[in-house]
């Protein structure tokens, strides 16, 4: 999960589509959804979630993921927050 804050959303998600065809060719796309904070402005969430920790950790090993990252950071307006989360139980 990613919270960050931007004035640039479209470019945001001209990155997402990029790094989401990378994955795919990777053999190894996660489930993605970009959400936006109703009561902050210009604030979003971005889950990505993979079929397991070790699908996770061969995206963390790729360019594509490192260079999504970088790009990431010179779009958002201020620090993002990336955490690293386990489903203790799925959704029914």
């Amino acid at each position: 999960m990613i919270e960050f804050q931007t004035s640039r959303i479209d470019e945001v998600r001209t990155l997402e589509r990029r790094w989401r065809e990378a994955m795919e060719a990777t053999g190894n796309p996660p489930s993605m959804s970009i959400t936006k904070d109703r009561d902050r402005q210009n604030r979003y969430v971005w889950m990505v979630e993979f079929r397991s920790r070790e699908h996770a950790a061969r995206s963390d090993e790729l360019e594509e993921t490192r260079y999504f990252a970088e790009q990431l950071m010179k779009l958002a307006d201020g620090p993002a927050v990336f955490r690293n989360l386990d489903v203790l139980e799925p959704l029914r």
